[in-house]
């Protein structure tokens, strides 16, 4: 059996938690997935994660998971490893996950393979591909140990909705309370409210559109032109990774092997040349839009849609049609 360990935040479960259960989803060992939710009063949540239909959703449920610790969550999922014996234990590569996800593999003397962008089946045998050197390179690896193995998916590798439901007429999964004894758990740290670095921080990871600028924008004044697109669609800024050295956007908008991996139903490269550095990051997006005017550039090779031409004359021509549509 395969464990999803599903994260959530402020009653929503987490886009990049569906990812994971896609990825390990066609390559499960044994075709098994159940998912492992664990927090305080989260009857609601549960229902929702059952209402996707992939497999039975264990619930772990206590007053010391009612906010995200790294003790406390130890403390339960490796109960509930040690419960349900799954041969696979998957999560988002989060910040939560890279916190607590290696302290418990050495607590339990597994294995971890984190950052994971690919997957895949040779002789019965699960080989994990993951990113090396800013992504220059890709490393194909296999966990050498006793079950479980835990792997942690880098988030924006893979396509959220391709979770397939594994019941029939759209029926639920069932919900299984799974019992963890806290008695005599200690907890060292208090949780304080999610890290922010500004007010303005945005998640890129969840958006569903995204305009992203690189340096054929040539100056910060002109970022606008771009800002107006990305209205337009009801998008996210982004920017590749000059961009936010220069100060023009801030470091939270970029994407990249340095900035944030995302995976968006509609990506528009504008400006962008398509440097690998930046490629890793953005390669997951359903469909790739890239304005350039230099036909050679290697976003093209990686675009769905290619548009060559001066994007000072393409953006505006696009906002404008865009918004005569919306009237």
């Amino acid at each position: 059996m395969t464990l999803v360990v599903v994260e959530h935040s402020a009653g929503v479960i987490s886009r990049a938690s569906w990812e994971a259960v896609a990825a390990v989803q066609s390559v499960a060992p044994d075709g098994e997935i159940s998912l492992l939710l664990l927090g305080s009063g989260i009857g609601e949540l549960a229902a929702v994660a059952a209402a996707r239909g992939v497999g039975p959703v264990h619930v772990v449920e206590d007053a010391a998971l009612g906010a995200y610790t790294p003790d406390a969550y130890i403390f339960a999922v490796g109960a509930a490893v040690a419960a349900l014996r799954p041969r696979l234990v998957a999560m988002a590569h989060s910040y939560q996950a890279r916190d607590y996800a290696p302290a418990l593999a050495a607590r339990l003397g597994a294995p971890l393979v984190s950052d994971v962008v690919g997957l895949r089946l040779e002789n019965g045998e699960l080989r994990f591909r993951r990113p090396m050197f800013q992504g220059k390179l890709a490393a194909e690896v296999r966990a050498v140990g006793d079950a479980p193995t835990f792997v942690a998916l880098q988030i924006g590798a893979f396509r959220a909705d391709g979770v397939k439901s594994r019941t029939d007429g759209g029926a639920s999964s069932p919900v299984e309370r799974l019992t963890v004894d806290f008695t005599g758990f200690t907890n060292r740290q208090t949780a304080e409210p999610p890290f922010r670095e500004a007010r303005q921080a945005v998640d890129l990871s969840q958006a569903e559109r995204i305009v992203a600028v690189g340096r054929g924008i040539k100056a910060q004044e002109h970022i606008a032109v771009a800002e107006r697109l990305a209205v337009a669609l009801g998008a996210e800024l982004a920017a590749s990774r000059p961009i936010c050295d220069n100060g023009w956007l801030p470091m939270d908008r970029q994407v990249g092997s340095s900035g944030q991996t995302v995976a968006p139903k509609l990506y528009v490269a504008v400006g962008i040349s398509g440097a690998i550095q930046h490629l890793v990051g953005m390669k997951g997006a359903r469909t790739i839009v890239a304005i350039n005017k230099d036909p050679d550039a290697p976003i093209f090779e990686v675009a769905d849609y290619g548009v060559v031409g001066d994007l000072f004359e393409v953006l505006p021509a696009f906002t404008s049609e865009l918004s005569k549509r919306s009237r």
